[in-house]
């Protein structure tokens, strides 16, 4: 660069910041600056040793991420200052190790094969051992579900009426709360009245402009994926009628378009936006309160209380309500835009309705017949 013209030195110099720009934004906000604070740690770490945190100087570079592996479960390094579970400690190794590889250092977790070496495996294998069992919302039966949403449509506020709608898409939709709710995530992609679609049989409908004799006959809904997570971009996820005048995704959709369209609301305006002498938003919390709230009334017949649950409970329930159905599970995770098997982690084996047939079932099917060995000879 020394060689370069002032010109195109500046111009080079801008350009690599511009880089630089581009490859922060292609992890997400939240991921980003949990890798920021672990740098900045782990920077501090360094220098209290008078070591070089882009570690130029050392052979052996796995002791040194042991100890701040160590010292980061155990709080002295962590930025909570608690004792912290194994993916977590995980998380600040992976950060710090991807952050000298983007200096075009080599990853120093990592053997030339590209696995992870085998002292911090086993190391963060034992943390992970030693870890808590984890804490899982509980799926939450769909007649809590119906009741919450009959109490806020039976409200007949702005308010009420988009907590019932939501409710209803998200649970329908197996949404992410930053799908279908307002929330302080960097990184939440709601879906907008734009990304709403609308059609009787195979004919699409406008939105913003179609007849209220267009919206009674729609039968079909789906909305569009823009930046949604596990989402293809510009794919259409559709539902039908449930078959209830009220429990019903079709409904709930077309209420939100009423409302807004009839506010004159912008296309990019969120669904979980309403207006109530100004524009206002749904967000976790009011749906968490309210779905709690009824769990204090209806819980004890279904064996959860109102801590148990939460609003991340509502794609779970969506969950258990397709396996308690027998949806396969693949159908399962592609509705639910799951990857891997992880959507299991959302599912509860304690359903009755799940589990109650199977041990009649494996009675009645464990009889059958081995084909037997073939002697050689």
């Amino acid at each position: 660069m020394d060689a370069c013209s002032p010109v195109v030195r500046v111009d080079l110099e801008r350009d690599l910041s511009l880089v630089k720009e581009t490859m922060a934004t292609g992890i997400n906000a939240t991921r980003r600056g949990a890798g920021d604070t672990a740098w900045d740690v782990w920077h501090t770490f360094c220098v209290d040793l008078h070591i070089d945190p882009y570690l130029q100087t050392l052979d052996d570079l796995i002791p040194l991420l042991q100890v701040f592996a160590h010292r980061y479960r155990n709080g002295t390094l962590a930025p909570s200052g608690a004792h912290i579970h194994s993916r977590t400690v995980e998380g600040a190794l992976r950060a710090n190790g991807q952050a000298l590889a983007t200096l075009g250092s080599p990853d120093p977790r990592l053997q030339p094969s590209g696995k992870l070496d085998i002292r911090l495996s086993r190391q963060l294998s034992a943390y992970k051992k030693a870890d808590p069992p984890p804490t899982r919302v509980k799926p939450i039966p769909f007649p809590i579900i119906a009741q919450t949403a009959q109490l806020a449509y039976t409200a007949q506020t702005a308010h009420g009426l988009a907590i019932a709608d939501m409710l209803l898409l998200g649970f329908f939709f197996l949404l992410r709360p930053g799908e279908y709710t307002h929330t302080t995530n960097p990184d939440a992609a709601p879906f907008r009245l734009q990304d709403s679609h609308l059609l009787i049989n195979d004919r699409r409908l406008n939105n913003i402009t179609c007849t209220e004799e267009d919206l009674l006959a729609v039968n079909y809904i789906a909305l569009e994926f823009t930046t949604q997570k596990n989402g293809v971009r510009g794919e259409l996820v559709g539902l039908g009628w449930s078959g209830h005048p009220i429990w019903c995704p079709v409904k709930a959709l077309i209420n939100r378009i009423r409302h807004l369209r009839s506010h004159n609301a912008p296309r990019t305006t969120p669904l979980y936006s309403y207006y109530d002498t100004e524009w206002q938003a749904i967000n976790t919390s009011h749906l968490t309160t309210q779905l709690r709230t009824t769990v204090t009334v209806l819980g004890p017949a279904y064996s959860i209380q109102p801590t148990d649950i939460s609003i991340r409970s509502l794609r779970s329930s969506s969950a258990m309500a397709l396996l308690c159905a027998k949806v396969d599970t693949d159908m399962i995770r592609l509705l639910g835009r799951w990857r891997s098997d992880k959507m299991l982690r959302y599912l509860h084996v304690q359903s009755f309705p799940l589990l109650a047939p199977i041990a009649h079932q494996m009675l009645h099917h464990g009889h059958f017949t081995l084909m037997p060995t073939l002697q050689m000879g």
